[in-house]
């Protein structure tokens, strides 16, 4: 029997007080939600904080657990936040070549890898939370 191995990410919708959203454009996904792997000995939440700042510059402050998709076949959970931002300055990296808010309908249009979209709407139906998507 082989032991599993399973990969823990989590990401957030950072909404701003305009109500508009944190999107950064990946070098091979394209514009998406800030967030990544959990590490070993790291909390899912300060994993979620962490990541966004990695990613944009920006500190978050987490405001509530939405839900998790898990990709069966890959075995990975995405656990998915909401955040508002409390700090900082956009700045780039190696996996965030641009990074901007956008209003909630523009957002949605711009995002297109895989099920991201739909993550995304999910996590702005606060009737859905928490929501449990496996496929």
């Amino acid at each position: 029997m082989s032991i599993p191995k399973h990969i823990i990410s989590a990401a957030a919708i950072v909404l701003n007080e305009n109500n508009q959203i944190l999107l950064i454009k990946g070098p091979r996904r394209g514009w998406e939600i800030p967030g990544g792997q959990v590490e070993e000995g790291e909390s899912i939440k300060d994993a979620v904080v962490r990541e966004v700042k990695e990613e944009t510059g920006i500190d978050v402050e987490v405001i509530n657990f939405c839900g998790i998709f898990q990709n069966v076949s890959s075995s990975i959970c995405n656990t998915l936040w909401l955040a508002t931002p409390i700090g900082g300055q956009f700045q780039t990296s190696e996996e965030s070549l641009e990074v901007r808010y956008y209003p909630i309908d523009e957002a949605l249009n711009m995002v297109s890898w895989k099920n991201f979209r739909e993550r995304i709407l999910h996590c702005l139906d606060k009737s859905k939370h928490p929501f449990f998507v496996a496929f």
